[in-house]
Parts: C-alpha cells; structure tokens; sequence
C-alpha cells in the first residue's frame, strides 16, 4: 500500500505543479491583455489547503498505519473520474482557466464543457478530489477534515470573490443571472 500511495500521491503532486506553470502563463497572458488579478490576498489560504491535505494525508497514512479499505476501488474510481472532469474543466475554459482569480474586462463567460450546467465546476472536482484521494488509502480523518476546510474557504472566500470580480469586469451577472 506505501508503494501505491507514494506512486499515486506523487502524480498528483507533479500534476499540481504542472497546473501551476500553466496558471502562470495564463496569468501572463490575461494580463498582457489587461486582465486583472482579485483575491490575491487570499491564494496563501487556498495553497495552504491544498499542503495540509497532502502533509495530512501522508502523516494520517503512514504515522497511524492506515490501511486500504477492501472498497477502496470506489474512491479510485471517482478520483479518476474527477480527473477527467479536472481536464474537461481546464480544456474547456482554456487560457481563462486558473488558479488564482483573473479577469480579463469585457470577456464573455464561458458556457463550454462543463460550465453549460453548472457555474464553479473546477471546484466540485477539487472538492470530489480531496474526498476520494484519502478515503482510497483509509485516511478518514484527512478526508473529512481537509474536505470541510475546503469547502468553508470556497464558500466564504474564494467563490464570492470570483463572483464579484467577474461581475464586475464581464457578463457574468446578466448570464447567470438568466439561469438562477
């Protein structure tokens, strides 16, 4: 099981900092175009998240000897499930996709892939993610705890600032506005 949780944990550690370099060069790209940056004060919190789940998880794992449940196949498959939504969210929002929140004035809202039925699905995956990730390897405490402190910052603080900022700068508001 340690081999499987290092093998798997590191991907997606690779995959994050992958996701980093392309955030930067969106981050780039929109604010060549005079995009603007939001929230900025509170990225330290949402990488913060994001390092407590995998220093949890890992402490949790190995630290109590957490074993793998005989259905952890369940988790799996929904932590792969949430990587091709992952993708499906990033491809379909393409340099507008993010990490951090930047809003190019005067863009339209992207109603592609996912975003057709629902407004913040980049964070249901995350949210699927933090959930299904430590439930394969039977850390339950890390799943139930990283999960609620995620999604109290994506409730009182990361989406109501996406929201204002893209009612602020786009057509966001009189799009989803039509749809609520």
């Amino acid at each position: 099981m340690e081999r499987f949780f290092l093998i798997l944990t590191s991907v997606v550690c690779v995959q994050r900092i992958v996701e980093l370099l392309i955030a930067k060069r969106h981050t780039q790209w929109m604010k060549a175009r005079g995009g603007k940056e939001f929230g900025a004060e509170h990225y330290p919190l949402i990488v913060f998240v994001h390092v407590l789940f995998f220093v949890s998880m890992a402490v949790e794992v190995f630290a109590f000897k957490r074993t793998m449940p005989s259905w952890w196949w369940g988790p799996f498959t929904l932590f792969l499930i949430a990587q091709l939504l992952r993708y499906w969210c990033i491809r379909s929002l393409g340099r507008f996709w993010n990490t951090r929140i930047v809003v190019l004035p005067q863009a339209k809202v992207v109603h592609r892939g996912p975003y057709r039925f629902m407004r913040h699905p980049n964070y249901a995956v995350v949210t699927l993610e933090l959930l299904s990730l430590p439930l394969i390897f039977g850390a339950y405490v890390t799943c139930i705890a990283i999960s609620l402190l995620n999604m109290a910052v994506l409730k009182f603080v990361r989406i109501p600032a996406e929201e204002r900022a893209l009612s602020a700068l786009t057509n966001y508001r009189e799009e989803y506005g039509k749809r609520t």
